[in-house]
Parts: C-alpha cells; sequence; structure tokens
C-alpha cells in the first residue's frame, strides 16, 4: 500500500503563476488606463486624428489579445489578469483625478 504523494512544488508553481498573471494585469491595466488618458487629452486639446484613433484601437486589441491568451490558460489566470486589471484602473483612475485641475 502505497499513500497518495502530493506534489509541493506544484501548489507554489501555480501561486506564483496566478501572482504574476495578476501583476500583468496591473502593468496591462496601468498601460491601458494611462494611454486612455492620453487619448482624451488628445481629443480635447487637438491633435493628429490618425494617430489618436489608430492609438485607441490598438489599445483595445492589445488588451483583447491578452485576456485571450490568459483565457487560453485557464479560468483562474484570466481573472487575475482581469482582477489586475481592475485594481490598476482605480489606481490610475484616482491619481489622474488628484492631478487633474
Amino acid at each position: 500500500m502505497t499513500l497518495p504523494s502530493y506534489d509541493a512544488s506544484s501548489v507554489w508553481a501555480e501561486t506564483i503563476s496566478l501572482a504574476a498573471h495578476f501583476a500583468a494585469g496591473l502593468a496591462l491595466g496601468t498601460l491601458y488606463f494611462r494611454s486612455l488618458w492620453w487619448n482624451v487629452r488628445r481629443f480635447t486639446l487637438g491633435g493628429s486624428l490618425f494617430t489618436t484613433i489608430a492609438m485607441m484601437i490598438g489599445r483595445f486589441a492589445f488588451l483583447g489579445v491578452l485576456l485571450t491568451l490568459a483565457s487560453l490558460e485557464g479560468a483562474l489566470p484570466l481573472l487575475m489578469l482581469a482582477l489586475g486589471v481592475l485594481v490598476a484602473r482605480s489606481v490610475v483612475t484616482r491619481r489622474v483625478r488628484e492631478a487633474a485641475p
């Protein structure tokens, strides 16, 4: 009779993977919402319309591709990435609100 072995390294590997997805979500969300703020400023202050629209489409496509790639890894990595994006959204909007007159 043998006892089932529980590999502790797989638990640590999963935890590190989820933490990495959360950190990637923070970075992605910060990049996304900072570029959104930049886009809004370009729309209001006047800038190249082509550049502004291209940046808007690129930002949305980049977010969609990374969320799709995370979904291929499973539900938890996707949820951690999305949670990171949401946390970054609240941080960026708070900082933009404080900096805006």
